[in-house]
């Protein structure tokens, strides 16, 4: 029987039976390894999942539908346009609102507030205490309200929130707003990571992460060159230039988060608004965009776009030990590189560099992020390596980091000090790497969902740790605070060997199993399992 009549006659069936969602296929009757639904049987299996779920993309679906490759890349730089640039622009107004407090202290906010360093790294603590707690239940409206309206929402209000900052009068008024800002903003990383995987395949999304994280990068160079510029207003209608600085790049972004209600559409197939009366694609472009996607993950149509997740679904991802590997990772990779960068403005002004030539010598380092970020996220995809790739981080940390903790004039020579640092900070940054990751191996909407927020969790928990390494007692060459670091950069290394080593070890043990099963045995299991996600014995993790 040929394929469109398998089709026709399965789909003419009475609907089987509703069970789990089949996420990672192996067909037993195709060759045809770019498109699972080749297999008629897998194709009409996942049909009748699609309606069951109300997938917003489900009349896109078509297991016959083919197109040649300049299409989709043809397509493939549309989306580029649409949607990659569109989440870097919303994450450069994530990035001004939560980093400018690092160029306002290098203009004597702490003094003018009468805070101490010790009440400068409670701030902090709680800035990411209140961005951590958020995480989750940020996810959970997202998915409710769906991402294009919920993330354009957090930016209009944590930048509100962030031009108050300009009426800052004391210790309180600084706690206060730090905590608004982190919980307003808490939960927007995932958000939009959940948004970019509606479009693109999972080897797509790692190199689109780094250009997300490039423009942190980017923000803190314009950003670095706008607060040189705005911190001499000082005095202007009787104002620090840190007040000025709050109050204009909040309206930036206030500006950013208004404009992000036109850059965000809820799905390839919901493009034409009263913003988009034509839309982004023409039908043919949207069968494309739907259709690369589900071939590549067909677990991506289990659940629609406006749909809530239950206790039961949280909790399964809350205790998905298989992602704990990658959660560690994120706990400790940032922490060196963290400490040291919150407190770079304030040890350059400590070295007696001027508070204009401190916010300009933090952009070298900025550059250097840049440059190793792009080349190494696409030199991991390049070569499918991970966590062998990661070790480069604690290869570059230890010596940099040994440097501040065990040379005994850091933080006493300026030039020196800023060299090192700089190259420390420049170090290899694996979290798109990590993000993506994390992604591919969760295998369900439900998992990849909840999951980039834990895993995001986990990089605040480090963060939250970063804060509080450098303490007033150890200041100001931070002689404590750098063996701790020293500690933390060594530790790194066993815990990407682990990871490696977890992930070969459970696909080892899978395919041993089974490879010893019949065909007629792995079709019966891919019917009748009531294995989910990443726990189905046909699906590998990436390692």
């Amino acid at each position: 029987m040929s394929l469109e009549k398998q089709l026709a006659a399965d789909a003419s069936k009475e609907n089987p039976p509703k069970t789990d969602v089949l996420t990672s296929i192996h067909s037993t009757d195709s060759d045809d390894s770019d498109n699972p639904f080749s297999d008629p049987k897998v194709a009409a299996y996942y049909r009748d999942v699609y309606e069951n779920s109300k997938y917003e993309c489900r009349g896109a679906f078509d297991p016959l539908f083919e197109w040649e490759p300049e299409e989709e890349k043809k397509l493939l730089r549309k989306l580029d346009y649409r949607v990659a640039l569109s989440a870097c622009i919303m994450f450069a107004a994530l990035q001004v609102d939560r980093g400018n407090i690092g160029q306002a202290v290098s203009d004597n906010m702490l003094d003018d507030l009468n805070l101490t360093t010790n009440d400068y790294n409670a701030g902090n603590t709680i800035f990411l205490v209140c961005f951590l707690l958020a995480e989750i239940p940020s996810q959970l409206i997202s998915k409710k309200l769906g991402p294009d309206i919920f993330i354009p929402i957090q930016i209009c209000s944590w930048s509100i929130v962030a031009m108050c900052q300009v009426a800052l009068s004391g210790k309180w008024s600084f706690f206060i707003t730090r905590g608004l800002i982190g919980a307003l903003e808490g939960g927007f990383i995932a958000d939009l990571v959940l948004w970019l995987s509606y479009f693109y395949k999972s080897n797509e999304l790692p190199i689109r992460l780094s250009w997300f994280w490039t423009t942190l990068s980017l923000v803190q160079i314009a950003t670095s060159l706008l607060a040189f510029a705005i911190l001499h207003m000082r005095g202007v209608q009787n104002m620090a230039g840190w007040r000025w600085l709050f109050l204009l790049e909040g309206l930036v972004t206030l500006l950013i988060g208004l404009w992000s209600f036109y850059l965000m559409v809820p799905s390839a197939v919901q493009t034409k608004n009263r913003w988009h009366p034509k839309g982004w694609f023409s039908e043919r472009e949207e069968k494309i965009v739907v259709n690369r996607v589900l071939r590549d993950d067909p677990s991506k149509g289990d659940m629609h776009n406006r749909q809530a997740l239950s206790v039961k679904a949280i909790w399964k991802s809350l205790t998905d030990y298989d992602l704990w590997p990658i959660y560690a990772i994120g706990l400790i990779a940032y922490v060196p590189q963290g400490t040291v960068d919150k407190y770079l403005t304030l040890s350059l002004r400590s070295l007696g560099f001027s508070r204009f030539n401190t916010n300009l010598l933090v952009i070298p380092q900025a550059v250097l992020h840049i440059i190793i970020l792009l080349i190494l996220t696409w030199v991991s995809e390049r070569i499918d390596q991970r966590a062998l790739l990661g070790l480069l981080v604690p290869l570059w940390l230890v010596p940099t980091v040994g440097v501040l903790a065990f040379w005994k004039y850091s933080m006493q020579k300026p030039w020196p000090t800023w060299v090192v640092a700089s190259i420390l900070l420049g170090c290899p940054y694996i979290h798109a790497i990590c993000v993506a990751w994390v992604s591919r191996n969760s295998n369900s909407i439900r998992s990849r969902s909840v999951g980039s927020a834990l895993y995001n969790m986990m990089v605040q928990i480090g963060s939250i740790i970063s804060a509080n390494i450098y303490r007033m007692d150890d200041a100001p060459i931070y002689r404590r605070g750098n063996r701790n670091l020293f500690i933390i950069a060594v530790l790194l290394i066993p815990v990407l060997l682990f990871t490696k080593a977890y992930y070969v070890w459970k696909n080892r043990t899978r395919e041993k199993q089974w490879s010893q099963w019949t065909p007629e045995e792995r079709e019966t299991y891919l019917r009748t399992t009531k294995d989910e996600g990443n726990k189905r014995l046909d699906f590998r993790f990436v390692h």
